[in-house]
């Protein structure tokens, strides 16, 4: 027993902005972001919140499905950029949809989160507690990104993807792995409140996303091929016999990397993140609707998915279309 994809949305903030725009904010220019990471455009947020987008693309991969959002038994939504600690945006998001009988709750693994929730639904529909689950990726990065940084702020963009899915007894997800290494979690970091009561506070505290990218970048054409060799392995398949490898879009130098490590043809490898920019969680469900809705995915494509992100967290699962 598996489970499927049945359904895909996503949602994406109507501002978008172009490199030039950056160049009035910070010392850099279109060519120079263009080379160090692929990246022409983001869509930013202009009063869209990780709930609301969270909720479009759910509205449109439950249309896409053919299902009503009082059949959905499990809601997850993968975020590390909530506005509201409590109540969860899964739970938010189960109140704008009418989603009356799903169990719901957030996960964050970063920019891994998707892919660690689906792995998570997978859990609960083979082990039999729920027979199918709503699964976002969401984000408004742009209230965490410091706009005087720019190494940072010309990376990320703000936007939601989800997933439905169900169970299966053929295809779905043919196998996983996932894996986290919090002893180098430092070299991408973002705070929350910090302590501040009667008895304590702190004066020097960051809440912006800090990132070493050279250790990310390094990381990442490591961890990666070496996720996607292992679930192949696992799986009992080759490179060879992957259709497209959907990535995880934070830099086109990484993906460049990645494809060269696993000896692939980069045209398996589809890449919208010139268009929208590095989305953390959304980033692989947005980029699976988009290829969803442009006729790219036919019944028994196989398909690799791999995310990684701050943790560090990082994984890969081989699925049957």
């Amino acid at each position: 027993m598996s489970i499927k994809i049945i359904g895909t949305g996503s949602a994406l903030p109507v501002k978008q902005v172009a490199n030039g725009e950056l160049t009035k904010l910070v010392d850099t220019s279109d060519e120079w972001i263009r080379e160090r990471t692929g990246i022409r455009s983001r869509h930013i947020s202009t009063g869209e919140t990780v709930a609301s987008l969270a909720t479009q693309a759910c509205q449109k991969a439950l249309q896409n499905a053919g299902k009503e959002a009082a059949e959905v038994e499990l809601l997850m939504v993968a975020t590390c950029s909530p506005e509201l600690a409590l109540p969860c945006t899964a739970c938010q998001v189960q109140d704008k949809l009418g989603a009356v009988h799903a169990v719901s709750f957030d996960l964050n693994a970063a920019c891994a989160g998707f892919l660690f929730a689906l792995h998570t639904a997978y859990a609960y529909i083979a082990s039999g507690i729920y027979r199918n689950a709503l699964i976002a990726g969401a984000e408004v990065l742009s209230k965490i990104i410091d706009w005087a940084d720019r190494s940072t702020c010309i990376l990320f963009g703000d936007g939601a993807g989800a997933v439905m899915v169900e169970r299966c007894d053929e295809g779905g997800i043919l196998g996983f792995v996932q894996c986290s290494d919090g002893s180098r979690g430092r070299v991408l970091s973002c705070g929350s409140r910090p302590l501040n009561n009667p008895y304590a506070s702190q004066t020097d505290f960051e809440t912006y996303v800090q990132m070493d990218g050279r250790e990310v970048f390094s990381f990442a054409v490591r961890q990666v091929p070496a996720s996607i060799e292992e679930v192949l392995e696992k799986t009992g398949l080759t490179v060879e016999d992957v259709d497209l490898f959907v990535l995880h879009q934070a830099n086109r130098r990484i993906i460049d990397g990645i494809c060269k490590r696993l000896k692939a043809d980069p045209d398996r490898f589809p890449v919208n993140l010139d268009r929208v920019g590095n989305m953390s969680s959304a980033a692989i469900p947005v980029l699976l609707d988009e290829l969803n809705a442009q006729g790219r995915l036919s019944a028994g494509m196989t398909l690799v998915l791999s995310g990684f992100g701050a943790g560090l967290t990082y994984g890969a699962c081989v699925i049957k279309w």
